[in-house]
């Protein structure tokens, strides 16, 4: 009985230590997808300005 029981609190532990490391690991990948997010938007506006002043110099442009 004994034995199961320190068999039972070592699965515990492990299982302890894996659920705080996916935490940490979560925590890390939404703070990396923020960071992605804030990227991809100033990307996002700054293809727009491109676009904007692009046809800008094409309306400008003779026939």
């Amino acid at each position: 009985m004994l034995e199961e029981m320190d068999a039972l609190e070592i699965k515990l532990a492990q299982l302890l230590e894996r659920h705080q490391a996916m935490r940490a690991e979560n925590i890390r990948l939404r703070q990396q997808m923020v960071t992605m997010e804030n990227a991809n938007k100033l990307l996002t506006e700054r293809l727009a300005e491109v676009r904007g002043r692009m046809e800008s110099l094409f309306n400008k442009l003779p026939d």
